[in-house]
């Protein structure tokens, strides 16, 4: 039994509830402003951590010796000048944690620069990212050379997601896509001394430029991407089958696909890639401390194991997967809401969510950053069907008050 009538509310629920609905409305009010501001602080805290805090990796080392082989084209000289450089450029907790592991596969490299320069046809083919960092490097120091390409990866990455969201009217939704970066370590990417971030900001302007039919610059920004990581080429195959298949007119898709094809085995045989078996077997299988002539021959039974080791760890310790199906998630309850994606929406989320799967198929490694390029597309795709299912359930609401008339009991 009730001791007191449910209307009858103590101060502190009424300010409580008086605040929250104060809250609401102004939200409602300025949500695009707050949106975009509350994302763009965001977008500046992460580009000033990379630049203040960033990651030293491993990776750094190569990168910065197949930017300069130019001018050092013996291969002691140029392990002498990478390993100098960086030492240069970090800490030396850092530097020590990069060239000594007890004996493994680091001290060994720092030790041994023929070995050293055996791996760089893994790292060379990423052409376009060397090219910048060789130009950079002739009025900067090399170390903050790599920090600013990703200071200026991470600007324009999120200028890209807000010019997204301003033309789809939805930057009510930005910190939604905040959140999804958080989700998706964007923060780490930016850190990461790697091409891994100028690609998907390339990638995604290239993205946009498709759905806003520029086919130009689409053509151009979707070939850029893929010269900073050809690794890409497994999207732009499918993306251009599906447009193909579903004919779908994008010339600009189809032309930076076909450019890519093309500028993909020109690449290869010039950086002396070591092929897709040896490159795996060297990321997914076992560390091989001199790629030079080295062809392992091929095994599904060392295939799967890789498949299976990287899956699990993909699941357990990586996030995009689980990224991934929220997007999906997002799509179903749209789709489901009667609010659909458009043909050539649709035609993109469903290259982008194969796209991630062909890759880890191709190349079964688990680090999120691989996938990163094809997480954030698909909740800017959503962002239109999501805003008409918000313009239409304040519309319900608004329907459903009119229809109360004042004194009418239960």
């Amino acid at each position: 039994m009730l001791t007191k009538s449910p209307a009858a509310k103590n101060p502190l629920d009424r300010l409580a509830e008086t605040g929250l609905a104060w809250g609401e409305g102004t939200y409602a009010r300025l949500a695009a402003p707050i949106g975009a501001a509350t994302f763009a602080l965001y977008i500046l805290l992460t580009a000033f951590t990379a630049w203040v805090m960033p990651d030293a990796n491993w990776d750094m080392l190569p990168y910065l010796a197949i930017s300069e082989e130019g001018t050092y084209p013996d291969a002691q000289a140029l392990h002498d000048y990478a390993y100098s450089t960086v030492k240069a450029g970090v800490s030396a907790s850092d530097y020590k944690a990069l060239t000594d592991d007890g004996g493994g596969f680091r001290s060994h490299m720092t030790d041994n620069a023929a070995d050293f320069h055996s791996l760089l046809g893994m790292y060379r083919i990423k052409f376009l990212y060397a090219e910048i960092l060789s130009t950079l490097s002739a009025v900067m120091s090399p170390v903050e050379a790599m920090r600013l390409v990703q200071v200026f990866s991470v600007l324009l990455f999120g200028a890209i997601t807000l010019l997204w969201l301003h033309r789809e009217k939805a930057l009510a939704l930005a910190p939604v896509v905040g959140a999804v970066l958080i989700m998706a370590d964007f923060g780490d990417a930016a850190r990461a001394s790697t091409p891994d971030l100028l690609t998907s900001a390339l990638l995604l302007g290239g993205l946009y430029a498709y759905v806003r039919c520029r086919e130009a610059a689409t053509a151009i920004l979707l070939f850029l991407a893929f010269m900073v990581r050809p690794d890409n080429i497994v999207f732009l195959a499918i993306f251009a089958v599906l447009l193909v298949a579903f004919r779908q007119k994008a010339w600009g898709a189809l032309a930076g696909f076909a450019a890519s094809f093309v500028a993909y085995f020109a690449i290869s045989h010039w950086a002396q890639h070591p092929g897709w078996w040896p490159h795996l077997w060297f990321s997914s299988i076992e560390q091989h401390y001199n790629m030079d002539a080295f062809e392992p021959a091929f095994s599904v039974t060392a295939y799967l194991k890789a498949f299976a080791t990287s899956l699990l760890r993909a699941v357990n310790l990586n996030s995009w997967v689980g990224v991934s199906v929220l997007a999906l998630a997002g799509w179903f309850a749209a789709g489901r809401a009667g609010f659909r994606l458009d043909r050539r929406a649709g035609i993109l989320f469903a290259a982008l969510v194969l796209g991630a799967l062909a890759k880890f198929t191709v190349f079964p490694i688990h680090d999120t950053r691989i996938y990163f390029p094809h997480l954030i597309p698909p909740f800017l795709l959503l962002a239109t069907p999501f805003m008409a299912l918000w313009a239409a359930s304040v519309r319900g609401q608004h329907r459903a008050a009119l229809h109360i008339i004042p004194g009418d009991k239960p």
